[in-house]
């Protein structure tokens, strides 16, 4: 736990991150006050009855929550994200870990620690905060109908805050100048989404769609939440689809964490 406690405390030594940290909270806060306002029925006298269905806490207001929050964590990952591995790598100290009982394993896993748990503060955490407010509000037959969400949102943001957290930890192992890992761990996801709507276009193929991983994720979160999803593929392709992701990133990042570094 020392280099997890460690890493922490350089992560939130810069005030970019902080700030934008903060910021991420304004989101789950308005929708706090909407959770608040649509279990007070005397608020909402003299609107439309439509309105009123319209305004509920179920899956499209969690889905909702997930893709702004899910968005707020794209940027606090690359912005976070290549100070974990790249001083490291640029600095040589890999052989140094690797000197005590410390496994490249073991080094990985303390630095995706970190980057997820930096991450779930502003993203299932809220959430799970918010499904705790509704709940309390709504009274425990809500919670009957309705604690699939919660599981949802856990699950659902744990899918994603794993994709970012690789995605930013190859950035660092592969770039070892922050500002450009933290541009690449960005362009990854742009790069990915422009490449799955030219071949859907170029071939007609709605197969495409799931090398987007930000439109996987999502098709995945509609499943959890109950919410009408997308177009075709469904969400076991788009799982397979990540899962291949996900591998294929712990292989990069294990090839690139080598002790000793060969010079041709």
């Amino acid at each position: 736990m020392v280099l997890p406690r460690y890493s922490w405390s350089k992560l939130y030594e810069q005030r970019l991150v902080i700030l934008l940290t903060m910021a991420a909270f304004v989101w789950p806060l308005l929708c706090a006050g909407f959770i608040y306002l649509t279990n007070h029925v005397e608020l909402l006298q003299g609107l439309e009855p439509e309105f009123r269905e319209f305004i509920q806490v179920n899956g499209r207001f969690f889905s909702i929550f997930m893709y702004v929050q899910g968005g707020c964590a794209v940027f606090l990952a690359a912005l976070a994200g290549p100070s974990l591995i790249a001083p490291d790598l640029a600095n040589n100290a890999l052989p140094l870990y690797f000197s005590r009982p410390l496994t490249r394993w073991s080094y990985a896993l303390s630095r995706l620690t970190v980057i997820v748990g930096m991450l779930s503060i502003v993203t299932w955490i809220p959430g799970l905060l918010l499904f705790g407010l509704q709940v309390g509000l709504a009274g425990g037959w809500w919670f009957l109908a309705n604690w699939t969400l919660g599981v949802g949102v856990v699950a659902g943001f744990l899918l994603w805050l794993l994709i970012l957290s690789l995605v930013a930890m190859a950035s660092s192992a592969y770039v070892k100048w922050r500002i450009v890992a933290g541009a690449l761990s960005l362009a990854f996801f742009f790069i990915l989404g422009g490449v799955a709507e030219m071949i859907k276009e170029v071939f007609r193929a709605t197969w495409a769609l799931v090398l987007n991983p930000a439109w996987a994720v999502n098709r995945v979160w509609c499943t959890l939440l109950g919410v009408e999803p997308p177009r075709v593929p469904g969400a076991g392709a788009s799982m397979v689809a990540l899962t291949v992701l996900i591998l294929l990133l712990v292989v990069v990042i294990e090839r690139k964490l080598r002790p000793v570094e060969v010079v041709r």
